[in-house]
């Protein structure tokens, strides 16, 4: 099955008790709850792709399925994740 396609956010329900559980301050909340989000995924095999647009705020991970890979989350903290129990 493949996951390569552009998807627009449709509706978010709970947005701000889960930003708030994330760590997101308040502020960057009230920003970001009404901002338009796209995410356009391509993928090759097990390499995946993942380019998310919030607004003007443009977040891309490149990662392949069964290895260790760095990402960005939403408050800005960078982390390691793998797929690996």
């Amino acid at each position: 099955m493949s996951f390569t396609g552009k998807y627009e956010l449709q509706s978010q329900e709970n947005f701000e008790p889960f930003m708030k559980a994330v760590g997101l301050p308040d502020e960057k909340i009230q920003a970001a709850k009404d901002l338009k989000t796209v995410s356009e995924i391509v993928q090759d095999g097990k390499k995946f792709k993942v380019t998310v647009t919030i607004g003007t705020k443009v977040i891309q991970h490149n990662f392949t399925i069964g290895e260790e890979c760095e990402m960005e989350l939403m408050t800005g903290e960078k982390v390691k994740v793998s797929d690996q129990l």
